[in-house]
């Protein structure tokens, strides 16, 4: 495969490992509707780009495979209801545009989040008030402000009652097995170790294998709650965060996929 790196710190540990690995990478400081530096493309099919979610229409308008993994809305995933930390019947979706009718002007808490598998905004604990004031910021935007990429108007968001975590991991999947893990927060304080709970590796795994159709390569965060294991999100594996994963072997998944499969996104 043949790597492109849009310049970030995490990814500056990923070139590292693929230096040492003999692999073909490059490195830009912007990948959106023009690449700085411009890449030199051996092969379309067999291009992986990690970056930043501004990659995601470079990649895709370029034509690389694998490119870029999309991902369907875990929260939609029927297979996962019972397991979410926030599933679909106990979440309210609502667009920007439409909070300030829908959403009370208090200090009552909510886990916001976009649906789609976006970073237009990370998940965040938010009261009413924050909430509103955060939609009118955007509503108030003339159309020549609203950035590919960040909150607009039409993005719907997830919001729902926030529940206490005692430990958070951070999972990779490729090719429908469990790669590499992370441990990122114990008690709400960050906490990076390559080290993961067995139950929540098998957690994980079960996950997983109930469905199994749902990407060929992603990362689910996991956590410990009262009430048991629970899935808090996915994230596409070329935007996430790397904490203490083992870059190696998630090199090496990804270097095994098939580059004849249609990849499921």
């Amino acid at each position: 495969m043949q790597w492109i790196l849009q310049e970030d710190k995490d990814n500056t540990d990923l070139a590292e490992m693929l230096d040492r690995m003999g692999i073909a990478y490059s490195v830009h400081s912007k990948l959106r509707d023009v690449a700085v530096p411009e890449p030199v493309i051996d092969d379309p099919n067999r291009v992986i780009v990690f970056g930043y979610y501004s990659a995601q229409a470079f990649a895709r308008d370029r034509g690389y495979s694998p490119g870029v993994f999309e991902l369907r809305p875990y929260v939609l995933e029927q297979a996962w209801q019972p397991y979410l930390l926030n599933p679909r019947d106990a979440a309210t979706f609502v667009k920007v545009r439409d909070i300030g009718d829908r959403v009370s002007d208090d200090d009552r808490r909510y886990f916001v989040r976009p649906v789609e598998d976006s970073k237009t905004m990370s998940g965040v604990v938010l009261t009413g008030k924050e909430v509103r004031a955060k939609a009118a910021d955007v509503m108030g935007l003339p159309p020549e402000r609203l950035v590919p990429g960040r909150l607009e108007p039409e993005t719907e968001l997830s919001l729902s009652v926030p529940v206490t975590i005692q430990k958070e991991w951070r999972v990779w999947v490729v090719s429908g097995k469990v790669v590499t893990w992370s441990l990122y927060k114990m008690a709400g304080q960050m906490v990076v170790r390559r080290e993961i709970d067995q139950d929540a590796l098998d957690f994980v795994s079960a996950m997983v294998e109930i469905n199994p159709d749902y990407s060929n390569a992603y990362v689910i965060d996991v956590c410990r709650t009262e009430d048991g294991l629970r899935i808090i999100e996915t994230n596409c594996i070329n935007f996430s965060g790397y904490y203490d994963a083992d870059l190696q072997k998630l090199i090496d998944a990804m270097e095994g996929l098939d580059p004849s499969l249609e990849y499921r996104t």
